[in-house]
């Protein structure tokens, strides 16, 4: 008699996205998208030691609460590590009780320093810290002029943080922030209290669309502000939505993305197919999320499915992502383990053609 076979089980991984409002479900879309066509790939190379990798995607909703009843769910069914997340304080949630169960994190697209309370041996992490970023995109804000700059943030600690970066850029270099109530009862009263400050820049740290578009609309509308420079260093821009909602009025607003100047070969590869999958242009993120599924693949083929082992091989990591070579490290002040470092551009959408994108500043 000819012993039966039993396939191999599959190699699990849970997946945390903003897939509905008020989460950005576009961006939770476009990360999804490139995690699934990592795990495509790797399961037509032959899955994990045989065995298929699968996902088990939760939405977050942009909720850190339900991001903490996601990963308890997700732990429970035994998966072997966690990825993914966009927003940074729902990340930062999850991190936190990825950490307390054991369960290895590796966070896709949230770039909030303070990821983890304590330093954790469990997660780590493809984006660069907010406090690389948003320090580049302020020595592209002043080197092209802008030295009294203006925000108009909502409350969250993601924009808190952003805000102390850019003001302690600023000082260090006789330049000012002043801070605009976002709360304002319209948006024409943000432009009203933009007029009176002197600013020839403003940054938009809060949601899209909305407060968002609404306020790009009135600032580009009003004559008293015809010179000020709008700026949306959390990415807002980057995604097709800015484009149809805004058009011309959305063109010339720096933002901030985790892209080369040039994609490689392999970059351009998976560019092309992410763009098949998604319908559209493929955004860092889709980027991040592909990314996230060559390290995690490499991790569970070298280091098994044991979350202990998985979490032990970050310092091991050594493979070529769509964006350049991916290794981790530990970084002074980041409680994680980081990549170090992903590339950052400040970019905007030529006027000229709003469906383009200009590379204004590289670091």
């Amino acid at each position: 008699m000819t012993p039966r076979t039993h396939p191999a089980p599959s190699a699990r991984i849970g997946v945390l996205a903003p897939l509905s409002p008020p989460g950005w479900a576009e961006a939770g879309r476009h990360l999804v998208a490139g995690l699934e066509l990592g795990v495509r790939e790797v399961n037509d190379g032959g899955g994990i030691d045989g065995a298929p990798l699968e996902l088990a995607v939760r939405d977050t909703a942009a909720d850190p609460e339900r991001a903490v009843a996601a990963v308890d769910e997700l732990a429970g069914l035994g998966v072997a590590a966690l990825a993914g997340e966009y927003h940074s304080v729902v990340a930062r949630a999850a991190a936190g009780r990825a950490d307390a169960l054991g369960l290895p994190f590796l966070c896709s697209s949230a770039v909030l320093d303070a990821l983890t309370e304590r330093p954790t041996e469990w997660v780590a992490r493809l984006p660069p810290p907010q406090s690389r970023g948003w320090r580049i995109y302020a020595e592209y804000l002043f080197g092209a002029g802008h030295s009294r700059i203006a925000v108009a943030a909502q409350p969250s600690a993601y924009w808190a943080a952003g805000t102390r970066i850019l003001r302690d850029f600023l000082a260090a270099r006789g330049g000012s922030l002043v801070e605009l109530d976002l709360g304002a009862p319209t948006p024409a009263g943000v432009c009203d209290a933009l007029a009176g400050q002197g600013a020839t820049a403003l940054l938009l740290l809060a949601g899209h669309p909305e407060p968002v578009v609404p306020v790009v609309r009135a600032v580009r509308r009003d004559e008293r502000l015809a010179g000020v420079l709008i700026g949306a260093p959390a990415g807002q821009p980057e995604l097709p939505s800015w484009a149809d909602l805004l058009g011309e009025e959305g063109a010339a607003v720096p933002f901030l993305r985790y892209l080369p100047e040039r994609l490689g070969p392999l970059g351009a590869r998976v560019e092309a197919a992410l763009r098949e999958r998604l319908g559209e242009a493929p955004s860092f993120v889709a980027f991040e999320g592909y990314d996230t599924i060559t390290v995690l693949a490499e991790v569970l083929r070298s280091h098994g499915t044991r979350r202990e082992r998985i979490a032990a091989a970050w310092p091991d990591v050594a493979v070529e992502g769509t964006r350049g070579p991916i290794r981790f490290s530990r970084t002074p002040g980041i409680g994680v383990w980081q990549w170090a470092w992903p590339p950052v551009q400040v970019v905007d959408r030529d006027p000229a053609r709003p469906g383009r994108f200009r590379v204004l500043h590289s670091g």
